[in-house]
């Protein structure tokens, strides 16, 4: 398969208007929709082919509530890290979208996986967690490709979420991701308007 100029300035666009979304609209997105972003996730590379990832979603309001605790006390931790100007610039922040967001997933690895055999990871099993991360990436291009936007919710403390949402043991939490229409479009991050920080360029240095 070869593709054209079309096609490429389609994938500079989603690559362009990716954004880390937090301020959703609670329509509701509807369930072929849904289905064809758990069917890109199937697209997503993974070490050995062990396809790690595991994700539920959580539609329970006590568990959902549970979380957004934890992100509270989490946030709060963290926002004693700063001071001064630094620390009203955190404040200003809007750093989830889980009071609207419609659908919200939570994402873990599988820490010793049998599909793969291994495969690749004996000497870098961090690849597991790598692979991961490419399905959710996957995942988020895709729902920019279906006008949705995609958050994912950082501040959290992993084995807290875990039980909150009872996973299994050998299960790590990955992410906790935030789906939905958002309120806006922009192609300026979040972080760029508020001033928190620029984009600096990716450079390719020459060994």
């Amino acid at each position: 398969m070869e593709f054209d100029d079309l096609a490429r300035e389609a994938l500079a666009r989603i690559l362009r208007w990716r954004r880390d979304v937090r301020h959703f609209r609670p329509d509701p997105v509807a369930e072929p929709v849904l289905e064809r972003l758990r069917a890109a996730m199937d697209c997503a590379p993974s070490v050995g082919n062990a396809r790690p990832w595991r994700v539920m979603r959580v539609e329970s309001p006590a568990i959902r509530a549970e979380v957004r605790a934890i992100f509270e006390r989490c946030n709060a931790e963290a926002a004693g890290q700063y001071a001064g100007a630094r620390a009203s610039a955190y404040a200003q922040l809007k750093l989830q979208g889980m009071d609207a967001a419609p659908v919200q997933l939570a994402v873990f690895t599988v820490t010793d996986p049998e599909a793969g055999h291994r495969l690749g990871r004996l000497t870098m099993p961090e690849t597991l967690r790598q692979s991961t991360a490419m399905a959710i990436y996957t995942l988020w291009l895709a729902a920019r490709a279906e006008n949705l936007g995609l958050g994912m919710v950082s501040i959290l403390d992993p084995e807290a979420v875990a039980r909150a949402v009872g996973a299994p043991a050998g299960w790590e939490f990955a992410a906790w991701l935030c789906i939905g229409h958002p309120e806006f479009t922009d192609d300026t991050p979040l972080l760029h308007r508020a001033g928190w920080q620029e984009n600096a360029p990716t450079v390719w240095d020459k060994i």
